[in-house]
């Protein structure tokens, strides 16, 4: 750092770590090591509110005239993107949309694009179609070992499991596969942060949300980010500010319930990924509500803020529901900028 102060993320719960500080000048001489200072990170499944903070929209090189993420990112400020889907391909083996190259295709060319921008990418597995990995991998050792291979080839930071429909969501078999599979990958990657994502009701989390919640607990699986998708609630006339909201809230009380945490600690392990602009079910995400959403995750801190996405974030008011815009009036890359303003 060029201060006197830093910033230290990706420590993992419960664990000893020491450290000791060196100066550098401009000329690269280095001081000697400062005397060492100890401590103990405390437990809490994941770390302590404030610990992980993540605004990254989803962007998608399967449909939507992908747009280049620097010009998003130059007009935005949004550092990161949750980079969609990871899917399978032959099996357990995992590819990108279960037809393009896990390595040297347009994803991993995204990919360098960000980082050499000054950003990162949060590969997203699953999704509501295709063919995905918790389906085709024969048990929980051999999906950690299908996440393994991403994580090594981009030496990510996290993963987001986006876990949807009846082959995942809905199939406790599965659900209990992924969670063991995430259960293996933080054994395996000390500082790494796992999501997983899935649908809610207005009230909060569904019969599937709250098994798998529960789940997560009894099978010590250390989630870091329990991320709904508040939209398609079925009804066009939804006020989607206020359906946030009770949704969140409803995900918060859970978390209360299930890891004995307080609200401060329940909202860090939070994460909110709405659908910009016109829903599937023609619900409405203004402007103004994505504003007043992200000033809402602010207020309570949490952990992550996310929508769908990136390629849909550019203005054709009465288009209806579309891949390459969202179906309002605005302006390019306007729902990046809200989220940009995402501090947790």
């Amino acid at each position: 750092v060029t201060g006197t102060t830093a910033t230290v993320t990706g420590l993992t719960a419960s664990t000893a770590y020491t450290f000791t500080v060196k100066a550098h000048d401009a000329a690269g001489n280095a001081s000697a090591a400062s005397n060492s200072l100890a401590v103990t990170t405390p437990s809490g499944g994941g770390g302590t509110p404030g610990g992980f903070k993540q605004a990254a929209p989803y962007l998608y090189n399967g449909w939507g005239n992908p747009p280049s993420p620097t010009t998003v990112m130059n007009a935005s400020g949004i550092k990161w993107f949750t980079l969609a889907f990871v899917l399978a391909q032959n099996g357990c083996n995992p590819t990108w949309d279960s037809q393009r190259p896990l390595l040297n295709g347009v994803d991993q060319q995204t990919i360098n694009a960000v980082r050499a921008a000054g950003g990162d990418v949060v590969p997203s597995f699953g999704g509501w179609s295709g063919n995905k990995l918790g389906p085709n991998c024969a048990d929980a050792t051999a999906l950690a070992g299908a996440y393994q291979k991403v994580i090594d080839a981009y030496q990510l930071k996290a993963i987001d499991i986006d876990i949807e429909n009846t082959d995942e969501f809905e199939n406790y078999t599965v659900q209990d596969r992924i969670l063991g599979a995430l259960k293996i990958v933080k054994q395996k990657n000390p500082g790494i942060r796992t999501i997983v994502t899935f649908g809610t009701a207005i009230s909060g989390p569904t019969a599937d949300g709250n098994r798998l919640i529960e789940q997560s607990k009894a099978l010590g699986a250390d989630i870091d980010v329990f991320t709904i998708m508040p939209f398609d609630f079925g009804n066009a006339s939804t006020d989607m500010y206020a359906a946030t909201v009770s949704a969140a809230n409803g995900l918060k009380n859970k978390l209360k319930s299930v890891y004995g945490w307080d609200d401060a600690t329940a909202y860090s392990h939070l994460g909110i990924s709405g659908m910009n602009g016109l829903s599937d079910n023609n619900e409405t995400t203004s402007i103004a509500n994505w504003t007043a959403i992200r000033d809402w995750a602010n207020t309570n801190h949490i952990a992550r803020l996310a929508f769908w996405s990136v390629n849909r974030d550019r203005g054709c008011a009465g288009g209806g529901l579309q891949e390459t815009c969202s179906g309002i009036a605005q302006n390019d890359w306007q729902f990046s900028t809200i989220t940009a303003g995402f501090t947790g």
